[in-house]
């Protein structure tokens, strides 16, 4: 039996979500901590709750930074740092609010975003200096060894956050993050840019779970990285 249209487009966001939780966030049950890069206003929050695990939260947005302290309150193993992490300390970017409650903000321009959702435009644009994951850690006093995950959602950007942390990179067992195979933004990393780099750095995909997409396109997918012995 087949199910209506719009049945179908009506119960595709709950799949989604639930296949994320069950197949690509399996790896989370293993660990006792997450750093989570890009946190927008921290949707993720009650799945780690339901998991009691400690959680930083890094948000370079003030009004959505605002937003993620508020929904992380009644959680006191979560809490949150305004930041925006790159691969270079003190460098200025002009950064780019998105129209969509900053879910798509990123350093880099739009580009064949607009395809899959042209709805989202930029409403306005920050000057912000970026930091490396390990001078933000060493600034706020975070011990790395705490987290032993690193979840990265920072559009198009990823592959720049994971060369600053190079140096702290090989103490998480796994790392997880969103990234396409077309050029979604301007310059932003691609698929296989990221698993050339991350085995480089000794972590091999574990899983790949494409969460959106159209074949005229290309897809967006959640990769998780495990650490080689």
């Amino acid at each position: 039996m087949k199910l209506p249209r719009r049945l179908k487009q009506l119960l595709r966001p709950a799949w989604r979500r639930l296949r994320r939780r069950w197949f690509t966030d399996r790896f989370l049950r293993r660990v006792r901590g997450v750093i989570h890069v890009g946190a927008n206003s921290g949707p993720e929050r009650d799945d780690y709750a339901a998991l009691d695990l400690e959680v930083l939260w890094v948000e370079p947005i003030p009004e959505v930074f605002e937003r993620l302290v508020e929904n992380i309150r009644p959680f006191p193993r979560q809490r949150a740092l305004m930041a925006l992490v790159t691969d270079v300390d003190g460098r200025e970017y002009d950064f780019h609010v998105s129209s969509n409650h900053g879910a798509s903000s990123s350093i880099l321009p739009l580009a064949r975003h607009r395809e899959l959702w042209p709805h989202v435009d930029y409403a306005s644009t920050l000057r912000i200096t970026g930091t490396t994951l390990p001078t933000l850690l060493a600034r706020e006093g975070s011990d790395p060894g705490r987290y032993q995950a690193l979840v990265l959602d920072t559009q198009g950007s990823e592959l720049l956050v994971l060369r600053g942390a190079a140096p702290i990179l090989r103490g998480f067992e796994y790392v997880k993050a969103e990234v396409a195979d077309f050029e979604s933004y301007a310059g932003c990393c691609l698929l296989p840019e990221m698993v050339a780099f991350m085995g480089e750095q000794g972590f091999r995909p574990i899983s790949r779970t494409r969460f959106a997409g159209r074949a005229d396109v290309g897809n967006y997918y959640d990769v998780v990285f495990r650490r080689q012995a």
